[in-house]
């Protein structure tokens, strides 16, 4: 029997509120392990199709049931997480604003305990391209989420990278200060990114914040190393949170070698192993995870 030595760790997970998202499948796994949870989360109240409002809610994947499900605070991951039997705690805040890092950090260690292993999941998105606005773009996903991308601008590019790749450094930052102050040995990093980072055509901010943070991670890895830290990023293929149509899955399918879509759980997995023990001389590494997409 393999004991990945994760019982009694404290896992914080940020973007964990969307109960079929990977935080909150990251945190289950963790929880199997016997892990303490931290759960941030942030709540995104964004519906591309207002008239949508006055209906049912969506039950069927697409932008506006994955909108609604970031609506959500984290209740119900929080409570999936608790009927495993550990100890879990849920905290709402911006990651926008850098003050919310060491007040996260604060809440998790006066809720759970101090923090042992990070896990950067939260990610802001919207589209936007070098184009002008004169030009069409082909693009299948942005047609799902409404639309034709903006042209790169300078508000949207402070969104992107604010949460996708500040919030993130500081909260890596702010793990090690606390790491270095308790006189710890042991730690785990482990950052969420996409395959699509080198270079993300129509999403191109939401790329280069990605590929921003794995230069983040690298040096993060190569800083920590000495006091018992490793730093790894997950670089994921088209996993299903609640965004892809069954059309849209049918289109993905043949760019995918395993022929299938990434659930959370394939996310989940990898990330519960680049924090185990055996994952212990693993640093500083990109691994896809995508079933072969983007290999």
């Amino acid at each position: 029997m393999i004991n990945p030595g994760l019982t009694g760790k404290t896992i914080l997970i940020t973007g964990a509120n969307n109960p079929h998202g990977i935080g909150a499948a990251t945190a289950k796994a963790f929880a199997a392990q016997g892990a303490g949870i931290f759960l941030h989360y942030f709540r995104l109240r964004r519906n591309p199709n207002p008239t949508a409002e006055a209906s049912a809610p969506p039950e069927s994947p697409g932008a506006a049931f994955y909108w609604s499900q970031l609506e959500k605070t984290a209740d119900e991951a929080l409570a999936g997480v608790r009927a495993l039997g550990v100890q879990a705690s849920a905290w709402e805040g911006d990651l926008s604003d850098p003050a919310t890092i060491p007040a996260m950090f604060d809440q998790a260690e006066r809720s759970v305990g101090p923090v042992d292993v990070l896990i950067n999941n939260a990610a802001y998105w919207e589209a936007d391209t070098l184009l002008p606005a004169a030009v069409d773009i082909e693009n299948k996903l942005v047609e799902l989420w409404g639309g034709r991308p903006s042209t790169v601008a300078a508000a949207a590019f402070d969104r992107l990278f604010a949460v996708n790749t500040r919030a993130a450094a500081l909260a890596m930052a702010e793990f090690a200060r606390r790491h270095i102050q308790r006189g710890a040995r042991w730690g785990r990093i482990v950052n969420v990114s996409t395959d699509g980072a080198g270079c993300f055509p129509s999403e191109a901010s939401y790329g280069a914040s990605k590929f921003a943070l794995e230069s983040y991670s690298r040096s993060a890895a190569a800083e920590l190393g000495k006091l018992g830290i490793t730093v790894n990023i997950l670089s994921l293929g088209p996993v299903q949170t609640g965004w892809i149509t069954p059309e849209l899955e049918q289109e993905i399918l043949p760019t995918i070698p395993l022929r299938r879509i990434g659930m959370p759980s394939d996310v989940a997995a990898a990330v519960v192993f680049l924090a185990s023990e055996q994952a212990g001389w693993i640093t500083g590494q990109r691994i896809y995870v995508g079933g072969g997409h983007a290999m």
